[in-house]
C-alpha cells in the first residue's frame, strides 16, 4: 500500500510537473506515503497480531480499486507511465543521466543504502530502544511511562515513508506504476519475504529478499511456478525455522559465544 502510494506519488508529480528535480521526485513519494500513513496509523496502531495484517489487507484492497475507479488521475488499470525521469543533478556540481540502466543501478544502490543506515541508526537511538522494548514487552513500556500507542504511531509512519521511497525508485526504474503494485500477491510478498528472512530482527527481511530475489531468478529458468516455490520455502521455514532463517544465526552465535563463558564460570566458580 504504501509502495504503491510512493511509486504512484512520484509519477503523478513528474507527469504534471515540468523540470522536477529528481530528489524532490523521490521526497513526494516519501511524503506521499507519509501522508497515508498518518491518516491510517490513529486505527491501525491500535490492534495486533491477525487484526493488524487483515486491516491492512482491506486497506490494500481499497486502495487498489480507487487506484482503478481514479482512472483520470492513477490510469486505472494501464496505471502512469512514460514520464520524463530528470537526471540526478545537484546544482553547479553534478548532472547524471540515470536513463542508463548501470547508472541508476549505482542510484538504486546509493538510495538503498542511505535508507538502511538511517533506519538502523534509528534502531540506536533512545526512542529506537523505546521501538525495540515494544517489541518485546508492549506492556512494560507501558508501565515505564512510555506512551505506546503514539510510539507506534510515529514508528509505523517512519516505516510506511521508506516503503514510499521503495515504490519511488521502483516506479523511476520501470518507467509504470500500476494498479497491480497493490494486487494481493504484491501485499503478501513483504510478509514472506519477512517471515522468511526472520520476523522482529533488522537484518532478517534484508535477508529474505536476497533469497525470494536468487530463488525467483533462478526458479524462472526451469518453471512459470515460481509462486509455488517460493510457498513451499515459506513453509518449510515455518514448520522448521520459526525464527526464519537469520535464527540459524542467531544459533550458532549463542554455541559460539556461550559456551566458553560458561566453562570459564564453572573455573572459577571450582
Amino acid at each position: 500500500m504504501y509502495f504503491g502510494a510512493g511509486g504512484f506519488g512520484t509519477a503523478i508529480a513528474l507527469t504534471h510537473i515540468q523540470g522536477l528535480p529528481l530528489l524532490v521526485s523521490v521526497l513526494i513519494g516519501f511524503v506521499s506515503a507519509v501522508v497515508l500513513a498518518i491518516i491510517l496509523s490513529p486505527i491501525v496502531v491500535r490492534v495486533s497480531g491477525t487484526a493488524f495484517a487483515m486491516l491492512h489487507l482491506a486497506f490494500s484492497q481499497l486502495m487498489f480499486v480507487l487506484v482503478l475507479k481514479l482512472r483520470g488521475i492513477t490510469g486505472g488499470e494501464d496505471g502512469v507511465g512514460g514520464f520524463p525521469i530528470p537526471p540526478f543533478s545537484i546544482p553547479g556540481i553534478i548532472s547524471i543521466d540515470i536513463m542508463d540502466p548501470l547508472k541508476f543501478y549505482y542510484f538504486a544502490i546509493i538510495v538503498l543504502g542511505i535508507s538502511i543506515l538511517i533506519l538502523w541508526f534509528f534502531t540506536k537511538t533512545p526512542f529506537g530502544q523505546i521501538m525495540v522494548s515494544i517489541r518485546d514487552n508492549p506492556n512494560r513500556v507501558n508501565y515505564m511511562g512510555f506512551r505506546v500507542t503514539l510510539s507506534k504511531a510515529v514508528i509505523y509512519v517512519v516505516a510506511g515513508g521508506f516503503a514510499g521511497i521503495a515504490g519511488s525508485i521502483y516506479a523511476l526504474f520501470q518507467n509504470l506504476i500500476s494498479a497491480e503494485e497493490l494486487s494481493i500477491m504484491a501485499c503478501f510478498a513483504p510478509i514472506m519475504i519477512t517471515m522468511v528472512g526472520g520476523v522482529g530482527s533488522f537484518f532478517g527481511p534484508i535477508l529474505g529478499s536476497g533469497v525470494f530475489a536468487f530463488l525467483e531468478e533462478l526458479t524462472s529458468r526451469y518453471t512459470e511456478h515460481v509462486e509455488l516455490v517460493q510457498g513451499l520455502i515459506l513453509i518449510l521455514v515455518i514448520l522448521f525455522m520459526p525464527m526464519g532463517l537469520i535464527g540459524i544465526f542467531h544459533i550458532i552465535k549463542e554455541k559460539l559465544f556461550s559456551k566458553p563463558s560458561l566453562q570459564g564460570t564453572m573455573e572459577s566458580a571450582s
